[in-house]
């Protein structure tokens, strides 16, 4: 049991290694004779003349903007004229040319909306002879609050509350925070334009839709108003958003209000969008590091959504299977999979998805000897929570009934954190500054 433990962890350490911010941005922008030059895979994709350009500007938001600003301040140095990001507190660094705003996540505060404000006033400065580097990740959506006239901010966090807690994807959640800001869904282009950009970004979204990522500030919106206002019908919020973020969406599908801009408008033909780290390099990394430890090893999927429940019970019926008949895999071996899941709160307890799947996994494999379930978030935090996720085995339930720990109840009242931390079952790693999803691993021994 202590080896299969230890396993995991190197394990998912090694994913979270492999999507270093910083080594992203190293590894595919670098300088060569004054020329900025964009590489991907491996191979030269752009080169830009820096001196070509009056002043550069840089920008960004997300739990992994702070080191690739680092990064970016490596490279360009003094040719920076000035900059501002914004990311979650405690995951900044010290920066010498580059502002630095920490805000909350996920429901958004005073200090992202000052954030907001100081990058747009950046981007207006920027002129047609400008280059603005934006340095974009998971986590922007809530470090960017802005909200249109006549919607405050206890308004637009009211409904991040609400979405957070319906189960909708990051996808449907995007669609809505898009249609309720002045910076999302390309309104950063606009701001920029006619500036030339370079967006670069770290995905933490299923199939690594760059208009969904951060909620898209550089990239053409591909949803509308009508899709906002469906959104909140599906999950039943209609009535329970702020009676003003309803009218306002309304206003939007009747037309009174404008869509954010498509793929036809002007700004975005000065944009270069570039993803530099995704959660299929994460699962790479982790499945390298599991056939190092000797297991045979295969990556299920990096795009898994749907409720956190049902991906557990589809995973350990995976694990069951290998132990029963060795297939997809023989024993020992190692499943792992990634992406997004999402949880319907119906309880009032402490948790996050990472460790809601590794309890209801617990729940699935009792009794099977010899599997293992953790899922950790690459951030390094799971919920509203210091864990980055939970480790669950085939004994869990049962030490739990030991200690007088009700599994199905804690299960049902949604707080898997506090029912792990009795088992001394979390992991902690503390913030990792990056940010490409979760990664889950099955062992089966």
């Amino acid at each position: 049991m202590k080896d299969a433990r230890k396993h995991i962890e190197s394990i998912y350490s090694a994913a979270i290694r492999a999507v270093d911010p910083a080594s992203a941005v190293e590894s595919h922008v670098m300088v060569q004779g004054g020329e900025l030059v964009l590489m991907s895979s491996g191979t030269e994709q752009q080169r830009i003349d820096l001196e070509s350009f009056d002043k550069i500007f840089v920008v960004g938001a997300g739990k992994a903007t702070s080191p690739m600003a680092a990064a970016v301040e490596k490279l360009l140095g003094s040719r920076i004229s000035s900059g501002a990001i914004c990311v979650k507190y405690g995951y900044g660094q010290d920066l010498s040319r580059i502002s630095l705003c920490e805000a909350a996540h996920p429901i958004p505060d005073e200090k992202g909306e000052s954030g907001a404000r100081m990058i747009i006033d950046i981007l207006k400065q920027a002129g047609k002879n400008d280059l603005v580097l934006s340095l974009i990740s998971g986590g922007g959506s809530a470090l960017l609050p802005l909200p249109p006239d006549g919607i405050s901010l206890e308004e637009k966090r009211r409904t991040t509350d609400l979405l957070l807690k319906s189960g909708a994807s990051i996808h449907e959640m995007n669609a809505v925070r898009k249609h309720l800001s002045m910076i999302k869904g390309g309104n950063m282009a606009v701001a920029a334009y006619p500036a030339t950009v370079i967006n670069l970004m770290i995905s933490d979204v299923v199939g690594d839709d760059m208009d969904v990522i951060a909620s898209g500030p550089f990239v053409p919106d591909n949803s509308r108003f009508s899709d906002a206002a469906a959104i909140l019908e599906k999950y039943s919020l209609t009535e329970k958003v702020p009676g003003t973020v309803m009218e306002y969406i309304l206003s939007g599908v009747n037309g009174a209000v404008r869509e954010n801009p498509g793929a036809d408008h002007p700004a975005f033909s000065g944009i270069t969008n570039m993803i530099v780290a995704s959660n299929i390099q994460a699962l790479q990394a982790a499945k390298s590091e599991a056939d190092r430890l000797g297991y045979n090893t295969m990556i299920l999927s990096s795009m898994i959504e749907g409720e956190t429940a049902d991906a557990a019970m589809w995973h350990t019926r995976v694990a069951r299977e290998v132990r029963m008949s060795g297939n997809p895999v023989k024993a020992p071996a190692c499943i792992i999979s990634g992406g997004e899941t999402t949880v319907t709160i119906k309880g009032d307890g402490l948790g996050g998805r990472n460790m809601e799947f590794a309890l209801c996994s617990a729940m699935y494999i009792e009794g099977t000897d010899g599997i293992y379930a953790a899922s950790v978030g690459t951030d390094g935090t799971d919920g509203p929570t210091d864990a980055a996720g939970a480790v669950a085995d085939s004994d869990t339930v049962r030490r739990a009934a030991d200690m007088g720990i009700d599994t199905l109840a804690y299960a049902n009242n949604n707080d898997s954190y506090n029912f792990f931390k009795r088992l001394g079952d979390l992991v902690i790693t503390g913030p990792t500054n990056t940010n490409v999803m979760d990664v889950r691993i099955m062992l089966i021994t």
